[in-house]
């Protein structure tokens, strides 16, 4: 590990000394003290990580790599960041060290950063506001709607249907929607963004911006690696990828008959009024009860006020009639809302962490679902799962114009672009999940 130093030009004063260190310096601190590259930069984030706004274990997961991609994925502003940057600032890559760790590609590495130069130059980070106004406007739009027909039209059966397919609409929408300003992808300023996001989860949806951000922040930094993504930290209820169900079956661990996985997927959608699969990363049984309790309350924070007060002043009161009123739209659109997430990523390569590029990682762990009007909306543009990984910033209806860009650079590289059809995605989670819980099955057997 070198040191460098050199006097003023003109007051001869010597300037601060910049440490210069190697990827195995480097590699050294992620326990507990974190260091990280950024622009071939090296930072302490020991104390940071509890301040960061991302949460403390996003950027955790990032300790000892080049974290320049995920940095430039998540920050709107990055000026304004590097504010904050600058007092952790410890020094800089031996000149003699690649800019990469681990021997990734750096070829494809500043391909893939020459493509979102190029994505920046097409303005393709822009959003449009008349896009997300009426999206927004159709979503308030069916809330009220929802409203007038329980306040003119009773609460016969046929009034009771059509409220239920409004309201399991408006709130899949509504979901999507918060995802758009939780990625800061719609207002320029970040806190536009928040503002936004609070309203759309917390006063439409009843969720916690805090919990979403915390959590799918670490999603898309580590897609589908065992014990950096919370949505793959399921074993009480599942076993995923190849690896996992082997690895657990030798260990004779059996929470749940997991060769009966795909089956029990159903299911497992009627617990709680079905929260997302990332709620049940369990501790315990103790720890799921208090998440689907939190969950269930937060959901009510926003049914009780507005139908249920309705409900009740319509005649509603009585408890399965009240059900029906919050518990089938919840429920209809929890199906929903766990096929269209988890089509993009169950089916695909799940692990241990492997260190691979940004462009790499977020590719083995992620598809796409064709193009489409109708999987547009329904997915709320999560068809197009590859592209919204690779710019989790950018506006969803761009992803379109930037998709061809991406694939050619997957092809120039030999990177797996995968893309099928809406019904084969929802078909190929219960054969990953029947494929999973065989493996689990031969192994705890047999080995």
């Amino acid at each position: 590990m070198g040191k460098g130093g050199e006097k003023g030009e003109e007051s001869g004063e010597r300037k601060p000394q910049i440490r210069s260190y190697t990827w195995e310096d480097i590699q050294k601190h992620t326990q507990k003290d974190k260091w990280l590259v950024i622009e071939r930069k090296v930072y302490d984030v020991t104390q940071w990580v509890h301040r960061h706004p991302g949460g403390r274990r996003v950027i955790s997961h990032c300790a000892g790599e080049d974290a320049t991609d995920a940095f430039q994925a998540f920050h709107i502003n990055p000026t304004l960041v590097q504010k904050f940057l600058k007092p952790l600032l410890i020094g800089e890559l031996a000149p003699g060290e690649p800019s990469q760790d681990r021997d990734k590609n750096s070829q494809l590495v500043e391909d893939f950063r020459t493509l979102r130069k190029t994505a920046q130059d097409m303005n393709l980070f822009q959003a449009s506001p008349l896009f997300f106004s009426l999206y927004l406007g159709h979503v308030l739009v069916m809330e009220a709607l929802a409203w007038l027909i329980v306040s003119y039209c009773g609460t016969g059966w046929i009034p009771t249907l059509i409220l239920v397919c409004i309201l399991t609409t408006s709130q899949a929408q509504a979901g999507w929607l918060q995802h758009d300003f939780g990625h800061l992808s719609v207002f320029k300023k970040s806190s536009w963004n928040h503002i936004l996001h609070k309203f759309v989860i917390g006063h439409l949806k009843g969720a916690s911006a805090n919990w979403w951000n915390h959590r799918h922040f670490q999603h898309h930094t580590k897609p589908n690696i065992f014990k950096k993504d919370p949505d793959v930290n399921m074993l009480h209820i599942f076993v995923l990828g190849e690896t996992q169900p082997v690895e657990y079956g030798k260990k004779k661990l059996k929470y749940l008959p997991y060769n009966h996985q795909h089956e029990y997927f159903f299911l497992s959608e009627y617990l709680g009024c079905a929260p997302p699969l990332s709620l049940w990363t369990w501790s315990g049984p103790s720890a799921t009860t208090c998440a689907i309790s939190s969950h269930t309350s937060r959901s009510m924070a926003f049914w009780d006020p507005c139908l249920s007060s309705l409900l009740s002043a319509q005649s509603y009161g009585k408890g399965t009639e009240r059900a029906k009123g919050n518990g089938e739209p919840r429920f209809l659109e929890s199906h929903w809302f766990v096929w269209v997430t988890q089509m993009n990523h169950i089916p695909m390569e799940i692990d241990f962490e492997k260190h691979k590029d940004w462009l790499s990682s977020q590719l083995a762990a992620t598809c796409n679902i064709e193009q489409s009007f109708f999987n547009d909306w329904f997915t709320g543009h999560l068809n197009f799962q590859i592209e919204h990984h690779l710019f989790p910033t950018m506006p969803r209806h761009n992803f379109w114009k930037i998709k061809p860009l991406v694939k050619s650079l997957c092809a120039k590289y030999g990177v797996q672009y995968e893309e099928k059809p809406l019904g084969k995605a929802f078909v190929d989670i219960v054969g990953s999940l029947k494929k999973s819980g065989d493996l689990w099955l031969d192994a705890y057997l047999h080995k």
